[in-house]
């Protein structure tokens, strides 16, 4: 794990790159990295995280400055400009189902080549993949879902990168960091090893690339 400065942390994210978010309607997001991405002007970037969040807000900073080239996400609802640019044709939007989505994620991470869920037969989901017969049921054969980096907002990472989060930011930032090539943190708080017990740590260091140094 390497301490970097905030800008230097997202320089490092080209114009074009894939970027998993996490969160959950922008609670453990990590703000700043919004905002930097922002100021640093970046473009046509794929946006994959549970939401769009609001405009203004999370995910939705970066859709309001038109930094997404297409997002990959569960749910659009709670952000008109996401609706409007995917009507205007002006951003791509995948829609995947919550549980699907984390799911590609999860396996891209543990090294699976896919994996066989019932949701989505009979809907729109089902368009363009291979749908699979077993005992009697349909499945839809999905695939793992990577990414140039994940972007991760922890509660407690101590001197070695060893992460926590709090409440719902367990969601998505704890699986993210597994399925993609470069992982950088912002914690709300930096602490000597060893203040983080065993026991709570719910990302390892190994997994964590770079963290974003307090101002």
């Amino acid at each position: 794990m390497q301490t970097v400065s905030l800008r230097d942390a997202v320089a490092m994210i080209p114009d074009g790159a894939s970027v998993m978010v996490g969160g959950f309607m922008a609670v453990g997001t990590p703000q700043c990295l919004m905002d930097e991405l922002v100021r640093q002007d970046k473009r046509e970037l794929t946006v994959i995280g549970n939401d769009n969040a609001t405009p203004g807000i999370g995910i939705g900073k970066l859709v309001s400055a038109g930094a997404v080239k297409k997002t990959i996400t569960s749910h659009i609802g709670l952000n008109p400009e996401t609706q409007k640019k995917m009507l205007e044709g002006a951003m791509e939007v995948e829609l995947v189902p919550q549980g699907t989505l984390i799911e590609r994620i999860r396996a891209a991470g543990c090294g699976l080549g896919g994996f066989l869920t019932p949701t989505g037969v009979g809907t729109v989901v089902e368009e363009g993949k291979r749908k699979m017969e077993l005992g009697g049921r349909e499945y839809l054969l999905e695939m793992p879902l990577r990414a140039d980096f994940a972007l991760v907002e922890a509660f407690l990472c101590d001197y070695l990168g060893n992460l926590t989060y709090a409440l719902t930011a367990r969601n998505f930032n704890p699986v993210i960091v597994l399925a993609a090539q470069t992982v950088i943190v912002h914690a709300e708080h930096i602490v000597p090893v060893g203040v983080i017990a065993p026991d709570h740590v719910h990302t390892p260091a190994t997994l964590v690339d770079y963290v974003v140094a307090h101002a």
